[in-house]
């Protein structure tokens, strides 16, 4: 019962930051980009729910817009991660030898470079647009999959069924899709919960040190960024973006150790 109410409420909550990033326009009582000076830095009041920053822009409308940027990375990185770690875990555990070798001796690779390192190196070369970032997040989020396909594709494929399909003259390719990867479903649900998060920490971070969404877009790390220069005296600048931060953050992990912790409590009965 516990982790079912733990699942809706955090459930509900991405639902509804979700929906706020693709309404935007909709949600927003200003247009994000619209400055007024005269009311520049003002404190949370009742026209600013949030307040204004240096420029006199609504902070709430700017972070709800915000969303949209730290979002569509997170998306855009799972689904990468997603795509590369399952055709890579897939070919290593079905094909095995030397091919197994050498791509699970690349995760060792990409595991033993710190990944906020590599990422900031990727995002120089590759740029710091959403783009940019998306892959260059992406390129560090595969290797969890690929092990969990992996190991999960080494148990299957020993199964009496697949075994069958093998007997039976089905090829690889149709013996993976058909009867190995339908199977790894539950715990490659509960990884890409995990990887939205840390995207969306991950892209903070760059944003926050000035590698990442560059002005005039506006992400909740570049929010957070902005306001850390008057932290002391307008501390809402940075309060609320972090909020959303934490928020978005704290609910997908919340939202993927019930689904996992589910999911083990329904495979042991």
């Amino acid at each position: 019962m516990y982790l079912k109410t733990q699942i809706i409420i955090t459930g509900t909550i991405i639902c509804l930051i979700v929906l706020a990033a693709i309404f935007a326009p909709v949600l927003s009582p200003y247009e994000y980009d619209r400055t007024d000076f005269p009311n520049a830095l003002r404190a949370p009041d009742s026209q600013h729910l949030m307040g204004t920053d240096q420029e006199g822009r609504d902070l709430l409308s700017r972070i709800i817009y915000g969303s949209r940027i730290s979002i569509a990375v997170a998306i855009g990185t799972a689904a990468m991660a997603l795509v590369i770690g399952t055709v890579l875990g897939a070919v290593s555990g079905y094909a095995g030898g030397k091919t197994d070798e050498l791509i699970m001796r690349t995760v060792d690779v990409f595991y033993a470079v710190p990944d906020l390192l590599l990422v900031v190196l990727l995002t120089l070369v590759i740029g710091t647009g959403v783009t940019g970032i998306v892959i260059s997040l992406g390129v560090m989020s595969w290797m969890r999959v690929a092990r969990i396909v992996r190991g999960s594709v080494l148990q299957i494929k020993s199964f009496e069924y697949v075994e069958s399909a093998k007997a039976l003259g089905a090829s690889p390719r149709s013996i993976l899709l058909k009867h190995i990867l339908p199977n790894t479903l539950s715990p490659l649900i509960v990884t890409v919960t995990f990887s939205v998060p840390y995207a969306i920490l991950t892209e903070s971070t760059l944003s926050f040190l000035g590698l990442g969404i560059s002005p005039p877009d506006a992400s909740w790390g570049t929010l957070a960024s902005t306001g850390w220069q008057g932290i002391r005296t307008f501390p809402h600048l940075i309060v609320f973006p972090s909020l959303a931060i934490f928020v978005t953050a704290l609910s997908f992990n919340l939202f993927g150790e019930g689904i996992r912790d589910l999911l083990a409590s329904e495979s042991a009965r």
